[in-house]
């Protein structure tokens, strides 16, 4: 299911789950030359879908674009309406997590749900670092409160270790985890929660952004709590700089929609 969900962009010229190759071999394609002069929403089928000038959108799949609330639409009209003389996919993270959603999570919801479970059983902030004390103390104030949260709201107790040794966790714990998600099968939120978790490592990081518990930012400035304390040890290069602003702009898309759902 991951590899179906890195894949299904295909249509629209992407062919690489990580961004900065995305980007370099969407370079060298040729980009389509924007053809429309408006993009809009429009009520059909009792959702709300995307036209430009008037005609409805489809997806790689062939399939009507369309949202179940006006705000989500309006998110993808407006990817559209940013493009210039091209259309560049690349820059359109929501119109690609749509596609995902209604060509691929849709027709087996189940699968996409499974995988984020799979990511919760050896979720991020359950392993922990032995030192030095400053990482130690880093991630403590950065994850603690999310597991906590998730103790509290979801009924959902973890174990911790310390390093990379795999921890089985309990299966109570999953399986409230596997209830809660349950109730979140709208795939277009399936489809957001999904490249939340795999962006971050951490499904409980995603689960505590869209129960509004953390904000968008503080989530992701947790999800690299060891990567910014390499960084600052030895510093980063420019093209790890380019992977993450990318890999950050996937991640608030998914958030957006997320909201947007909610009406």
């Amino acid at each position: 299911m991951r590899d179906m969900l890195n894949d299904i962009e295909q249509g629209i010229h992407l062919s690489d789950p990580d961004p900065v190759r995305r980007a370099q071999i969407q370079m060298r394609a040729p980009l389509p030359k924007r053809f429309y002069s408006h993009a809009a929403v429009a009520r059909r089928d009792g959702g709300f879908a995307v036209e430009l000038d008037g005609k409805p959108v489809r997806t790689p799949g062939r399939n009507l674009l369309a949202l179940p609330t006006e705000a989500a639409a309006e998110l993808v009209a407006a990817e559209f309406e940013a493009q210039k003389d091209v259309i560049d996919p690349v820059a359109m993270p929501v119109l690609r997590l749509v596609n995902t959603a209604i060509d691929g999570v849709a027709s087996d919801p189940q699968a996409v749900l499974e995988d984020i479970l799979r990511f919760a059983s050896s979720d991020m902030l359950c392993y922990r670092a032995d030192g030095p004390q400053g990482l130690v103390e880093r991630q403590n104030r950065h994850w603690d409160k999310v597991l906590d949260w998730a103790q509290a709201a979801i009924g959902a107790r973890l174990n911790l270790a310390e390093g990379v040794m795999h921890v089985e966790q309990p299966r109570e714990s999953i399986a409230v985890l596997g209830a809660w998600l349950a109730r979140r099968n709208d795939p277009f939120r399936l489809a957001s929660l999904h490249v939340m978790t795999s962006l971050t490592g951490s499904a409980l990081l995603a689960l505590a952004v869209e129960a509004a518990e953390l904000d968008a930012e503080n989530a992701w400035l947790a999800a690299h709590v060891d990567e910014d304390w390499q960084i600052e040890q030895w510093g980063q290069d420019a093209e790890a700089v380019a992977r993450r602003s990318q890999r950050h702009r996937d991640f608030v898309a998914a958030v957006n929609l997320l909201d947007a759902l909610a009406g």
